[in-house]
């Protein structure tokens, strides 16, 4: 099954920080989709990671949540 892209906004990360999702690039090897992202609080990082494991749910005492969950959507 393939995971849809997620929309340009912000994203607020399981663990509680927040992040603006930039846009969906390509590995220039694999062409795997990678979610680029910029952190919203300390250096302001840019980050990728892997589309699936972007929009995976975690487990988090017992029970399934979104690794990332949309807050606004540009």
């Amino acid at each position: 099954m393939t995971s849809p892209h997620p929309v340009p906004g912000i994203y607020s990360h399981y663990k509680g920080n927040r992040y603006e999702v930039l846009g969906v690039a390509h590995h220039s090897e694999t062409e795997e989709p990678l979610v680029l992202y910029r952190a919203l609080y300390g250096e302001y990082g840019l980050w990728v990671r892997p589309l699936a494991m972007f929009t995976e749910t975690v487990e988090v005492q017992g029970e399934p949540v979104p690794r990332f969950d949309l807050e606004k959507a540009f």
